[in-house]
């Protein structure tokens, strides 16, 4: 559902989230999101790429005021949901990715893997508690 603010000033959904870059870096961030990662894109034209589920958008786009690759990664972090994160993980180390921590359940039962982007930004596979299925 897409941030609407109703007529009282309540904000009723999230809409997504603008990972910014360099025009130099934009090509290996789209190729990252759209060709390794896989994502939906739903927009894309030069220095500007969307993906989107429904109505939650996942924008990679250029910013003029910026410089190089993240200098604090630890500032955002994307989570990307997965059912099968074993097997989303197998992939993405086939396809060259290299993650700073590899599939674990965490106490509250889901799973997480991280990994970085081109930027150094963090971004994890999420796959929720419930029937997993086997590593």
């Amino acid at each position: 559902m897409p941030i609407v603010v109703s007529m009282d000033g309540v904000v009723t959904g999230f809409a997504g989230v603008i990972l910014w870059t360099t025009s130099e870096r934009h090509p290996a961030m789209a190729r990252f999101y759209r060709d390794v990662l896989g994502l939906p894109v739903v927009s894309e034209r030069p220095g500007f790429v969307a993906f989107a589920w429904d109505d939650v958008r996942l924008t990679v786009t250029v910013h003029s005021e910026l410089d190089g690759p993240a200098s604090d990664p630890l500032r955002i972090m994307v989570n990307l949901a997965t059912a099968d994160i074993h097997r989303a993980h197998r992939r993405l180390v086939a396809a060259g990715v290299t993650f700073l921590r590899p599939p674990e359940r965490e106490h509250w039962g889901g799973w997480v893997a991280t990994m970085t982007d081109p930027d150094g930004n963090l971004v994890q596979l999420l796959q929720l508690p419930g029937p997993s299925p086997a590593p």
